[in-house]
Formats: C-alpha cells, sequence, structure tokens
C-alpha cells in the first residue's frame, strides 16, 4: 500500500474547502448580480441588512444571510459594534455593472446557467455526443449583454485601430462581414461609426438574427443587413474586404471548413481579425493562467459540446495561440499577427492577411 504524505494530505484537504467555498460564493455572488445587490450596496455608506433590502427592494431575511456569506467570503466588510455592512469601493470595481468589461460578478453568474445542463453533460461523458445551443437560452443572453458593454467601451475606439489602416478604408467605404454576430452589437456600432461602408452579419441563431435586424432599424442604419446563414455553406469567393468575428471559431463544428470559407470570401488584400480566447495550446503553460480552471469547465460545458453535438471537431475554449496559428495557415492565411488591447487580459486579436 502507498504510503501518504500526511502534509500533502492536509494540504489538499484546505484546498478542497478553499474550492466548495468558493463554488458556494459563485452562487451567492450570482445572487448578488441578478438582484442588484451590489449596485445597492455601492452608492451605499455602511448600512444595516434592513437598510440595504430596503434599497435594493428586496425581503431583509435573505438579504441578512446573502451579506453573512458576503462577509465570511471577504466580499463584504462588516462592523460589529454599529451591526453594519459595506462593499469596499475596491471590491465594488470587480462586481458592479459600472465596472462593465472588468465585471466578474457575470463570470460567476453564468456557472449557475451552465449547470442547468449538468444532467445532460453527464449523459455526454458516458455515451458521447453533444448539448445543443438552443439548451442555452439565458447563457448566450447573459453574454449578449456583456459583449454589448465591451464592444461599447472598445470596439471603435481600441480594436479597429489594431488594423493599420482599417479606420481609413472604413472611413472610405468598404465590404464587411462578421460571421457568428449574434445580437449583432458590434456590427450595428460599425455601421453606426462607418456609414459609407457596407456591413453584412451571418449568424445561425434566428432569433438573435431578429433581434440584431431590430436593433438596426431602430438606428436608423441602411448600410447593414443580417442573415440566418451556415457560415460551412458559405461559398462566397473575393466578397468582402474585412472580414472579423468575436469568440466564434472555438465553438464551431468544423473551424476549418469555416476558415477556408473565410478565406475565399475576402478579397486578395483582404483583412481577417479573429478575437479569441488566449491561452496556450498545452495545458501544462495555462497553470498560472488566471481564470484556466474556469474557461476549461466553459468551455467542457458549452463550447467544445456544442461542436461535438453537431458531430464537430469540439476545438474547445482553450484551442491557444499555437493551434489557433495552425488552422489559420491551413485556411491559407500566410501573414498572421497577434494583437492585444490594452486593459483585456483574456483575448488574442489575430490580424491575418492571405499575401
Amino acid at each position: 500500500m502507498t504510503q501518504l504524505d500526511q502534509q500533502k494530505v492536509e494540504r489538499f484537504a484546505v484546498r478542497m474547502a478553499d474550492i466548495v467555498n468558493g463554488g458556494a460564493l459563485s452562487l451567492m455572488i450570482s445572487i448578488g448580480y441578478e438582484t442588484g445587490l451590489f449596485e445597492a450596496m455601492e452608492k451605499m455608506a455602511p448600512a444595516s441588512s434592513e437598510e440595504i433590502a430596503s434599497e435594493a427592494g428586496l425581503n431583509e431575511r435573505y438579504v441578512r444571510e446573502w451579506l453573512d456569506a458576503m462577509v465570511t467570503g471577504r466580499v463584504v466588510d462588516y462592523s460589529p459594534e454599529s451591526g453594519t455592512y459595506v462593499l469596499p469601493a475596491e471590491h465594488a470595481a470587480s462586481l458592479t455593472l459600472a465596472s462593465g468589461p472588468d465585471n466578474m460578478a457575470v463570470l460567476a453568474h453564468s456557472l449557475p446557467l451552465l449547470a442547468r445542463v449538468q444532467a445532460d453533460i453527464v449523459e455526454c461523458f458516458r455515451k458521447g455526443g453533444g448539448v445543443f445551443y438552443d439548451q442555452y437560452p439565458e447563457y448566450m443572453a447573459l453574454w449578449a449583454e456583456l459583449n454589448e458593454q465591451i464592444f461599447e467601451r472598445t470596439l471603435i475606439s481600441k480594436v479597429i485601430p489594431l488594423v493599420p489602416g482599417l479606420r481609413d478604408r472604413l472611413a472610405q467605404g468598404i465590404d464587411v462581414l462578421e460571421i457568428g454576430c449574434g445580437e449583432g452589437h458590434s456590427l450595428n456600432l460599425l455601421a453606426s461609426e462607418y456609414p459609407t461602408s457596407r456591413f453584412r452579419g451571418y449568424e445561425f441563431r434566428e432569433n438573435a438574427v431578429q433581434q440584431a435586424t431590430a436593433k438596426a432599424r431602430s438606428l436608423g442604419s441602411n448600410n447593414v443587413q443580417f442573415k440566418s446563414q451556415d457560415i460551412t455553406q458559405l461559398g462566397e469567393s473575393a466578397a468582402y474586404d474585412f472580414i472579423v468575428c468575436f469568440d466564434v471559431i472555438h465553438d464551431q463544428a468544423h473551424p476549418r471548413t469555416v476558415l477556408k470559407n473565410v478565406a475565399d470570401a475576402l478579397r486578395a488584400d483582404g483583412i481577417f481579425l479573429m478575437v479569441d480566447v488566449r491561452a496556450s495550446s498545452d495545458v501544462h503553460e495555462n497553470l498560472e493562467h488566471p481564470l484556466a480552471p474556469f474557461l476549461y469547465t466553459t468551455s467542457t460545458m458549452h463550447c467544445m459540446t456544442v461542436s461535438l453535438a453537431l458531430d464537430g471537431e469540439g476545438l474547445g475554449t482553450m484551442w491557444g495561440e499555437r493551434q489557433a496559428r495552425e488552422l489559420l495557415a491551413e485556411a491559407g492565411f500566410r501573414d498572421v499577427s497577434v494583437e492585444h488591447v490594452e486593459g483585456d487580459i483574456f483575448n488574442n486579436f489575430y490580424v491575418a492577411r492571405k499575401g
């Protein structure tokens, strides 16, 4: 029988307690996100549970228990002398809607949404296959909301300038395609900013296409169109000057086909901007990644399985830079650079050209 290292046993037991406590706190943080408790506390001086519940319009008994979970989790500070709670400004910076892309509470909120398909995922472990996109309506809505906040803050001011000369070309008027455009947040922003360019968005979820189209109409944009389209059946040649996608390729059932179709659809001097998770393709190089366990879990529970549900390749969220470069080269992109947006530690911005 193997002799156990008792110190190692004890260290891992402590680690497991941290994991269980972290999981429990994620549920509480998710509730704080959904009920607006963090926003209520952000603008309050130290306050009692009754005052916080009143500000948020919630039941005091539930709020008090939630607050105590936050106190023991070192998220909220508590004064036993006055019986008051306060959310430190430094903590609010990672927990409230005002923090925009830095709002980590939204990541915690995604976990119970993913947990709703756990039984289906367990079945996939046993029998293979995957879980289809239509099993994730609230999860997809959550990421659409987050993406809208991110695009509003960074797309025009930080992302487009990554590609030399792109702003001038967009201002002069070019043909642009976004694949996997979702609810059209990014493309509607670009269409409003560059009225002389022509924009098209492809997305296979019909309800997302309808939302994107309605938004374009409300903005009065007549230079953008959205269409339900399977990108593996694109079949367009030399039609676009600029093609972009945001966190799309790693979800695809057939990413190699999609990238080849993108290359075919680009004109000779066209540019493909592929935004995807910044990670290594090798797990041992992701040990220091600040969100690696979260991202591998997200992959297992969503990104990989939606691909496998369609008999796909199942790249997964953490396919990494080496594999991304390999697939881009295979598709015909000979010139690929990896850029970064200041303050965004989670994404690589691949600027790819065929020449």
